[in-house]
């Protein structure tokens, strides 16, 4: 006990509430810190570059130096009568082009051109792809390969949204379109909000949650698919239950394709997450604005849709097709999303674009509902 008057010895000063401040501040700078590590995707690996795969495909520069893997089929462009480039979808490649097969390409003169879109495989990234860049890059590939001045498109999945984007952007250079079984943005403008409902609580939830992040939050698009807290995309994980009965019987043609390592290769952030963001991103414009751009032509816009389809809502389809009357629209009744690699479907798809034959041979499942 310390007697009166007694001087008691210094003892440690308190913190100043400044002092408090700073260390508060360097601890939610910290975290901050360390949530932006999280959220920001690797840098992806690009093909050539120092680390990256190597390169084995035939490519073509762009004007902006960014390089487009591609692979012909059919017969040469210079005897064709038909010319086609197939834009592939969601987690695919060059490789998974139109099945068109051989005999049908020979006797109508066929060329198919497929190539990798931005980010997959053998294509270079491009952080700044848009709906309308999508669209130009076609235009740019076809003016490389010296396809001449019109084309046609086959589009799938969610290289089918991007044909909207052709229509919009580079009509003068088409011959005709196929959009088969096509992506959807569910706040395209002009959409009616029950339509939209309609086909957004057909998704799994947990697809409406990863959807949801890329056109709310894109920035997050790359940590949601990548966490573990709480289910993320079921597309890219296969999840078995978004397959139709005859998804089933063909999903072996499609899961088991030995280039399938190479899809993904540069990182799923520019391939998987970037389809996610433009896809489902802001658009401006919606296909329901679109005029014909055929008229008083040739050409035709063609829709097919599974009516059984688990991944793509239907409905979709079914409400633009009924807005657009130049849209030939071909549903069909038991079919899911993979009706595109359906033994025979390829061709079927292929006379009604270039020959306008909608009552030539069919799978055995039965014939598509035209429209």
């Amino acid at each position: 006990m310390a007697l009166s008057g007694e001087k008691r010895p210094p003892g440690p000063a308190p913190a100043s509430g400044g002092t408090a401040r700073k260390l508060i501040l360097a601890l939610f700078v910290s975290l901050l810190a360390l949530l932006y590590k999280q959220i920001q995707p690797p840098p992806p690996k690009i093909p050539g570059s120092p680390g990256g795969p190597p390169v084995t495909a035939t490519r073509t520069r762009l004007s902006d130096g960014r390089y487009l893997a591609y692979l012909e089929s059919g017969v040469p462009k210079e005897a064709a009568k038909y010319k086609i480039i197939f834009v592939h979808g969601f987690d695919s490649c060059r490789y998974d082009a139109l099945p068109i097969s051989t005999e049908l390409a020979q006797d109508l003169g066929i060329y198919l051109l497929s190539f990798d879109r931005p980010g997959y495989a053998e294509s270079d990234p491009h952080p700044a792809r848009t709906e309308k860049s999508s669209a130009l890059d076609i235009a740019e590939l076809a003016d490389n390969l010296q396809l001449g001045p019109k084309f046609y498109l086959v589009g799938f999945s969610m290289g089918g949204e991007i044909m909207w984007s052709c229509l919009k952007y580079i009509p003068h250079r088409l011959s005709g379109v196929a959009i088969l079984g096509p992506v959807g943005n569910y706040w395209w403008p002009g959409l009616p909000a029950n339509v939209s409902r309609d086909a957004w609580y057909q998704q799994l939830p947990q697809d409406r949650w990863a959807v949801w992040v890329a056109h709310h939050l894109p920035w997050l698009t790359y940590w949601w698919n990548s966490q573990k807290l709480f289910p993320a995309s079921s597309v890219i994980a296969y999840n078995p239950a978004l397959l139709s009965e005859e998804d089933k019987l063909v999903i072996p043609k499609f899961a088991h394709r030995s280039y399938m390592p190479q899809i993904r290769q540069q990182g799923e952030h520019e391939c998987l997450h970037r389809d996610m963001m433009v896809g489902f991103g802001r658009w401006s414009w919606s296909p329901l604005q679109l005029e014909d751009p055929f008229a008083g032509g040739r050409g035709k816009v063609h829709l097919w849709h599974g009516a059984e389809d688990l991944i793509v809502p239907v409905s979709l389809s079914r409400h633009i097709s009924g807005k657009l009357p130049w849209v030939v629209y071909h549903e069909l009744p038991t079919s899911g999303h993979l009706f595109p690699i359906a033994d025979g479907m390829a061709d079927a798809i292929a006379r009604s674009l270039l020959l306008g034959d909608d009552d030539g041979p069919r799978p055995a499942w039965g014939p598509a509902r035209v429209r």
